[in-house]
């Protein structure tokens, strides 16, 4: 959504096309599958997140706002 500077907090750029390392920036993310996430503050433990790739962590941030999906039915097992 928007590159912003990292000492400032500032705007710097709306819709950037890439971040290069050492960015910082404000993003949307959708996970392809249900995550356990909370805005970082509302409960910092999981309002912090990483992303790996080829086993090098890429990116790493802090959950701003969470868009919670309507709770389906799920599951029913026997124990």
């Amino acid at each position: 959504r928007e590159k912003i500077d990292r000492r400032s907090g500032k705007k710097l750029e709306d819709n950037p096309k890439f971040v290069k390392s050492g960015d910082a920036a404000i993003v949307n993310m959708i996970p392809g599958k249900p995550m356990c996430v909370e805005s970082f503050s509302s409960y910092p433990p999981l309002g912090r997140f990483a992303v790996r790739d080829m086993r090098q962590t890429v990116a790493v941030g802090v959950i701003k706002s969470v868009e919670k999906k309507a709770p389906s039915t799920g599951k029913v097992t026997k124990s």
